[in-house]
C-alpha cells in the first residue's frame, strides 16, 4: 500500500519518493506561511476603514521609508549571519513583534497609535515573508528539482490564502480582534521547526545531500551589491517596472474600496 501510494503522488505531482517528506514539509510551510499572513492582512485593513484618505497616505510614505532601510539592512545581515540562523531567525523576529503588538493592545485603552503602527508592520512584514521563503527554496532545490515541485509548493500558498481569511470570519467575533495576533504568532512559530527539518534534510543536486559545511556558511558581500545587481540586469529592471505599475493599480483601487 506505501509503494502504491508513493506511484500514486509521483504521477498526480511529479514528486518522486525520496523527496517526498521534504516537499510535504516545504507546502506546509508555505501554506502555514500565507496563512498567518491573511490572518493578520484582514485586521490591518478593517484598522484603515477609520482612517482618513490623508492618515493612510502618511502611513503608506512611512512604510516607503522604512521598507528602504529595512532592505539595507537586511541586506547587512544576509551578508554576514549564516543561513542556517537567518531564515529562522526572521520568523521568530515576526512571530516575537506580533506577540509584542497584542500586549501592547491589551494594556492600553487607547489603541490609534498601536493601531497605526501596526498597520505598517504588517506591510514591512509583507515585504520579507514570501521572499524569505522562496530564497530559501532555491537554497534547499537543486534547478530541475525546482521546475518540478515549486508549483506544487505555489498552490500550497494558494491554498494558505484562501484559509487564512477565513479565521478572521469564524473566530473574529468570539475571540476578539487583538487575539488573532496570537493565532498568527504561533502560526509563525510552527515555522521553525519546519525549517531546521528542511535545513538539514536539503539536497543540490538530485541524489546528494549538502553537508554541514555549505549549510553554515552565509551569503557574503556588501549590503549595497543587490541593487547594484538591480540596476544592472535589464530583466530584473522589467521586474521593476512591473512592480512598480502593478502597485500604482492597486493602490488607486486599494483607496477606493476603503472608501466605500
Amino acid at each position: 500500500m506505501p509503494g502504491s501510494f508513493q506511484i500514486f503522488v509521483n504521477k498526480l505531482l511529479n514528486v518522486e519518493a525520496r523527496e517526498l517528506a521534504t516537499a510535504s514539509m516545504s507546502f506546509v510551510f508555505v501554506f502555514l506561511l500565507m496563512a498567518a499572513y491573511y490572518v493578520l492582512r484582514p485586521v490591518r485593513d478593517a484598522m484603515s476603514s477609520d482612517w482618513t484618505d490623508a492618515e493612510l497616505s502618511w502611513l503608506w510614505t512611512l512604510t516607503f521609508l522604512i521598507s528602504t532601510g529595512a532592505v539595507l539592512m537586511y541586506g547587512f545581515v544576509v551578508s554576514r549571519v549564516k543561513l542556517k540562523r537567518l531564515v529562522p531567525g526572521v520568523y521568530i523576529f515576526f512571530a516575537s513583534s506580533f506577540l509584542l503588538f497584542y500586549v501592547g493592545a491589551s494594556w492600553f485603552e487607547d489603541t490609534r497609535i498601536i493601531d497605526k503602527a501596526f498597520y505598517v508592520w504588517v506591510s514591512f512584514f509583507a515585504l520579507f515573508h514570501v521572499s524569505v521563503f522562496w530564497s530559501f527554496m532555491s537554497d534547499i532545490y537543486s534547478r530541475s528539482q525546482s521546475k518540478r515541485l515549486f508549483g506544487l509548493f505555489g498552490a500550497g500558498a494558494s491554498i494558505g490564502a484562501v484559509v487564512g481569511p477565513s479565521i478572521p470570519v469564524l473566530l473574529g467575533g468570539i475571540i476578539g480582534v487583538y487575539n488573532l495576533l496570537l493565532i498568527a504568532a504561533l502560526t509563525l512559530l510552527l515555522i521553525v521547526p519546519i525549517i531546521f527539518f528542511l535545513d538539514k534534510a536539503r539536497t543540490v543536486t538530485e541524489n546528494k545531500p549538502v553537508t554541514d559545511t555549505v549549510t553554515v556558511k552565509s551569503i557574503g558581500g556588501e549590503f549595497f551589491d543587490g541593487f547594484v545587481d538591480f540596476l544592472s540586469h535589464r530583466f530584473l529592471l522589467g521586474i521593476g517596472l512591473f512592480i512598480v505599475l502593478y502597485t500604482m493599480m492597486s493602490s488607486f483601487v486599494y483607496f477606493e474600496l476603503k472608501n466605500v
